[in-house]
């Protein structure tokens, strides 16, 4: 009998974003995941998204295959001190429901931890019931009402703004 296959977050690479770009299954999951209004979303703006300022993309693999993609938004730039914002988090279709969103959140926050940052935030579509219940079994709550509303000025929707509770991530 073998065990589970090893989860491991990796560096994104671009020879993924095909099989990431795939796995909204429809426009509204696509601009719940990403904001994207564009679907399927394109895989070379996937690729892209990597190469902005402050992101740090990573990839979830079980056994070596992709299950799912994250980001770490350094607010400020990497090398500078503050807060780090995890976006753009999916899993793909066929590994869903089995614990690997809230693996990518906790490995994505944990990162952001190594990195020297202690305000960790996310920010959820208030309609992405799944995604909340995943953040929040991560160790994510509400912020304040007043950041709440100061964070979504400009903002395309009211988004559900979370920040990580504790020091570590939730086991």
């Amino acid at each position: 009998m073998t065990g589970p296959e090893p989860v491991e977050l990796i560096p994104f690479s671009p020879v993924h974003a095909a099989v990431v770009a795939g796995w909204p299954r429809s426009a509204r999951e696509a601009l719940l995941w990403c904001g994207e209004r564009d679907f399927p979303v394109p895989a070379r703006r996937v690729a892209a998204w990597r190469r902005q300022d402050g992101v740090r993309a990573r990839l979830l693999t079980e056994g070596g295959v992709p299950v799912g993609y994250g980001e770490l938004w350094f607010d400020g730039g990497e090398d500078a001190g503050g807060e780090v914002e995890l976006a753009r988090i999916i899993v793909a279709p066929d590994a869903r429901g089995r614990g690997l969103g809230r693996a990518l959140v906790r490995g994505l926050l944990a990162e952001a931890l190594r990195a020297g940052r202690s305000e960790v935030f996310l920010r959820v579509h208030p309609d992405n019931r799944t995604a909340l219940r995943c953040y929040r079994g991560a160790g994510f709550v509400p912020v304040d009402a007043a950041s709440a509303a100061e964070w979504n000025t400009g903002q395309p929707v009211a988004y559900t703004w979370l920040r990580h509770g504790g020091a570590g991530p939730a086991g």
